[in-house]
């Protein structure tokens, strides 16, 4: 079993391809646009949502069985095929060609893998198993969603807005850090969750102040 790397990638108008429509490959390709792909969908047939992206312009969809020339340009490819020679196809072609890819519920064909994934703004907390058990990785999914709340997302505006602040008002990186620990001490969560966004961030922006050491 492959040890995986954890990363965050980019993929903002990336060309990205998706070999198959049916349901499992439309979710997929779901997420793929939700994080700004530019997406292309190959397979004989297509279900309805993907048929309205299509007529929407938010992919290109080619009625067809799967070609190695699907692969011009792509970054990153998932194939989810209901055959199994289509799918070792599509993997073997992009790995010969450095591109990243992913055959669905197939581990030893991906050269990454979806995690799970809480969203809370600009936080994402993703879980894997590394393919052993997506089922486990749901359930901390689940659980991590139960502890952190929609206020993360508030809570982490306000640290993205001091951290600028910080950046322009002091260069000692030292003297950065001590600010970013004391503002992180800082109940902030509290002020958030009853509706004081803007007393929590004024709060946090005061510990920029010499005043505050």
């Amino acid at each position: 079993m492959a040890k995986y790397f954890p990363i965050f990638l980019d993929l903002e108008g990336t060309e990205c391809l998706v070999v198959g429509a049916g349901e499992i490959a439309t979710g997929k390709a779901a997420q793929l646009l939700k994080y700004g792909a530019r997406l292309t969908i190959v397979a004989p047939r297509a279900t309805q949502q993907v048929l309205e992206w299509a007529k929407q312009g938010r992919v290109r969809y080619h009625d067809r069985e799967f070609q190695e020339s699907d692969l011009d340009g792509k970054t990153l490819v998932v194939g989810s095929t209901d055959r199994a020679e289509v799918n070792r196809r599509v993997y073997e072609v992009a790995r010969s060609r450095n591109i990243l890819a992913n055959i669905v519920d197939v581990p030893e064909l991906c050269s990454f893998i979806y995690g799970a994934v809480v969203e809370r703004g600009d936080l994402q907390i993703a879980i894997s198993t590394s393919g052993r058990s997506p089922a486990y990785a749901a359930h901390l999914r689940r659980e991590l969603e139960k502890q952190f709340g929609e206020e993360y997302a508030e809570y982490v505006d306000i640290l993205g807005q001091v951290r600028r602040a910080v950046r322009e008002a002091v260069t000692d990186l030292e003297e950065q850090k001590n600010i970013y620990t004391r503002i992180l001490q800082m109940d902030l969560l509290s002020l958030i969750r009853s509706g004081r966004k803007e007393e929590a961030l004024k709060a946090a922006l005061e510990c920029i102040s010499p005043s505050s050491d």
